[in-house]
């Protein structure tokens, strides 16, 4: 048996199935739990010393041990407790043969698939309908009919009966509670559930028990049980599964994003190509008046000198004149050409000279030029003379 579990580890509302019928539903990764058949497993009712809780599931596991007809590394068992007092504790008692267990599943581990749980599915339906007290629940695995008596939603005891007659059940019923009493099992059961497939036995059950049995379905979603036979190997293979599952999730998600940064360079790519393309054919466009735009620039540039008046002989002679510092400096050699200024003079000192320098350079009317002037040379009456000259910006 068989149900699935999804990512949030909550039950699917598959119903009970056989492994053939599930196998095509499971995807590789998925959890799922196995429930094992009565008749797969041993189940005993213990009742153990109440020791330290260390020790306590120790002290279990040797008492099963002195119990099974196999070696302890052959079996896997586990077990949930009962009831417990100071003094004694119940448990209830589960184990598996390896090899068993390796047959049921075999179907499942030859495509790679292993349960996160191997459980049995009479204790998840007793944990299911009856949670607290005894109850004695009825229902078919396969062909067989099962009768199991749980206690506090803890399976104590099962058997496969016989037949499925009602003659046979009345045969069967009265050994199993006897069975039941020996173990210190109380067969006054309050709850006595019967599989909705078995309605025809109702009136046999209630004639056995004097009390009218419960009619239940499948469990949509069974309860969960805290019994888990899954062999360490098994154990060590699902983690090993579940870290690649998580590995493979990582890298699917580093590759999606990667692939989101290269789609959006080359979106950004597109878009740079777009542009620069778009800003081609515009200037492509506009060539012809920027050529225009060009030739007239150069064209007035020749004849600024013709057209400006801050470039007119007068006036740069005029504003030069204004620029003279004092009446100790004179302009001997006025020289223009299209682009070029040269003043040659003489100042009674070198100072003079290079203040007349300094005031030229600053003179807004004189803007257009940019002086320059060399060391003054001096004269045999210490008078310096100077040269000034100025290039069109």
């Amino acid at each position: 048996m068989i149900r699935s579990v999804d990512q949030n580890g909550t039950w699917d509302v598959q119903s009970l199935v056989t492994l053939d019928e599930a196998i095509p539903h499971l995807r590789a990764g998925e959890s799922f739990i196995l429930g094992l058949p009565i008749s797969a497993v041993l189940a005993q009712r213990l009742r153990v010393p109440t020791v330290d809780s260390n020790d306590f599931a120790e002290m279990v596991r040797i008492q099963i041990e002195k119990t099974l007809p196999y070696a302890s590394d052959e079996v896997t068992s586990d077990f949930e407790i009962i009831e417990q007092s100071e003094t004694d504790s119940i448990v209830s008692a589960i184990v598996v043969h390896n090899e068993k267990l390796s047959e049921i599943a075999g179907p499942l581990l030859s495509r790679g698939y292993i349960p996160s749980q191997v459980t049995v599915y009479a204790a998840q339906r007793g944990a299911t309908h009856a949670a607290e007290g005894a109850a004695l629940l009825i229902y078919p695995e396969g062909a067989s009919l099962i009768s199991a008596i749980t206690e506090n939603g803890k399976l104590s005891l099962a058997r496969t009966l016989e037949g499925t007659e009602p003659a046979q059940l009345q045969v069967d019923l009265p050994q199993l509670t006897l069975s039941a009493e020996l173990q210190g099992i109380s067969t006054a059961f309050p709850n006595v559930l019967l599989d909705e497939s078995c309605l025809p036995l109702r009136s046999t059950v209630e004639h056995l028990f004097t009390s009218c049995p419960e009619i239940v379905g499948v469990e949509m979603p069974p309860a969960k049980t805290g019994l888990n036979l899954l062999p360490e190997s098994w154990r060590q293979r699902h983690a090993q599964l579940v870290r690649l599952k998580e590995w493979r999730k990582r890298l699917l998600w580093g590759a999606g994003a990667y692939g989101g940064l290269i789609f959006l360079l080359f979106a950004y790519l597109m878009i740079v190509n777009f542009r620069v393309s778009r800003l081609a054919k515009a200037v492509a466009r506009d060539e012809t008046k920027v050529a225009f735009v060009r030739n007239a620039a150069a064209a007035w540039n020749g004849l600024r000198p013709a057209i400006d008046p801050r470039y007119y002989p007068l006036e740069v002679l005029l504003n030069l004149f204004e620029d003279l510092p004092s009446d100790q400096v004179h302009i001997t050699v006025y020289q223009q050409s299209a682009r070029q200024i040269s003043v040659s003079g003489e100042a009674s000192s070198p100072a003079l000279a290079y203040q007349f320098a300094q005031k030229v350079k600053k003179d807004a009317e004189l803007s257009a030029f940019q002086f320059q002037m060399g060391t003054p040379s001096i004269l045999a009456n210490n008078h310096a003379q100077f040269r000034l000259e100025g290039k069109a910006r």
